[in-house]
């Protein structure tokens, strides 16, 4: 756990922050070398903010009894931590299409490429999210398992289920999936970048269907307060439309091109 990446007095600058930065500059970097273009810049602030707000929200609504009921200001402290990722991509696609629709251009063929950057991104958010210690994964004992500092989030969780005394300097280990997720991420990304790179299109179905069947799986092994939807997370309830979508995004591509 690494929260400050540089704490001088004067400058202080949280590593998730940074993370997120420098996967949202690679993602710019990439897609404009990907499609040749140079005008993309305010579609890529646009979606930046929403994803962000979108996500905070959605981390918000899960999590206000726990965290916000008593320290509602706390919601503007996004700098440390706190985000929900299908919240932020939820927003993110409304956004996008609002964006397509005004500039007049072709929706389907832009998501393929903002498709292949997506877990580009979403890989160093995770990253900054095992520095910062959120999103962490069930106790374990196997050999790559972790022990957060006093104060962390895996912290105060066992502090608050009576697993560790306030005196701990340590959480007991739990299994990083923040790392976990972010590997399987930069594999997606690497498998979309060689498919978009072949065909240009069916991107979008294919991280749809990728990344959900990921998070799907992945929940599985996180160990924070998740939110239920029956015996599912919400973010597996989500995963299962987003494969479904990505599915159905994928028969209708080739449709079209049987079509043609």
């Amino acid at each position: 756990m690494f929260p400050d990446l540089v704490d001088i007095g004067f400058l202080h600058i949280h590593t998730y922050g940074a993370c997120m930065a420098v996967g949202f500059l690679l993602c710019w970097n990439l897609a404009e070398r990907l499609s040749g273009r140079r005008d993309l810049s305010n579609l890529f602030i646009s979606l930046m903010l929403a994803g962000v707000a979108g996500s905070r929200a959605a981390y918000v609504i899960e999590h206000w009894k726990s965290e916000f009921a008593a320290r509602p200001m706390d919601i503007l402290r996004v700098d440390q931590g706190g985000l929900m990722f299908y919240g932020g991509l939820i927003l993110a696609v409304i956004v996008f299409f609002a964006w397509c629709f005004f500039k007049k251009e072709r929706p389907l063929a832009l998501a393929d490429l903002l498709c292949v950057l997506v877990p580009l991104g979403h890989a160093c958010g995770r990253i900054g999210c095992f520095f910062y210690g959120c999103c962490y994964g069930r106790l374990s004992s196997s050999p790559l398992a972790v022990s957060f500092p006093s104060h962390s989030p895996a912290w105060y969780e066992q502090i608050s289920a009576g697993l560790v005394t306030p005196s701990a300097a340590r959480s007991l280990p739990v299994l990083p999936t923040q790392l976990f997720e972010a590997a399987a991420l930069l594999v997606l990304f690497a498998a979309l970048l060689a498919a978009y790179r072949r065909w240009r299109r069916h991107t979008a179905g294919l991280y749809l269907v990728g990344y959900g069947v990921l998070r799907f799986a992945m929940e599985y092994l996180r160990g924070d307060p998740r939110a239920a939807v029956g015996p599912l997370s919400i973010s597996q309830t989500i995963s299962l439309a987003a494969v479904m979508l990505g599915a159905a995004f994928l028969a209708y591509g080739k449709l079209a091109c049987n079509n043609r």
